[in-house]
């Protein structure tokens, strides 16, 4: 599977071994950045990430920052962006099944590295469930395409 990753400064360290273990899983991995725990902006790698999930150049998108949600409020930006908030593995495993969510959120400053790795393999792992859920999800689109239209 191709993964693209990115996150700011809070997430880095998070980031950096999420990556090397997909690597080492056999992932294809695009490291968005960034680079370092210099301080950066997250709008700026939420960009990155959704702009690669969008153009169908990778399968899916992971975004560290401190709490997560300020990665997720900036992917969802993006049509055709679903990014989800994980705090669980059950959670992500819903966030997969129902609303087929193609970008991760994680939050280093609340999760530890191992419950990281957890939530991970299940994001990349569970498939979408489809029938009602699909219908669900097209309303989400719909929704998408008509402030689309309005701006």
């Amino acid at each position: 599977m191709k993964i693209a990753i990115g996150a700011d400064h809070a997430g880095f360290l998070l980031k950096e071994k999420l990556r090397d273990e997909l690597r080492a899983e056999g992932h294809e991995v695009v490291d968005a950045g960034t680079t370092s725990t210099e301080s950066v902006d997250y709008p700026d790698f939420a960009e990155k990430v959704s702009e690669q999930v969008v153009s169908g150049a990778v399968d899916k998108g992971i975004l560290v920052c401190s709490s997560g949600v300020g990665m997720s409020i900036a992917a969802n930006k993006f049509n055709g962006i679903r990014a989800a908030l994980g705090t669980s593995e059950d959670e992500v495993g819903y966030v997969r099944r129902h609303n087929d969510a193609n970008v991760l959120a994680i939050g280093a400053n609340y999760t530890d590295e191992n419950t990281a790795r957890k939530m991970t393999e299940v994001f990349l792992h569970t498939e979408f469930e489809g029938g009602r859920h699909a219908r669900r999800v097209a309303k989400i689109e719909a929704i998408e395409k008509s402030q689309k239209g309005q701006q």
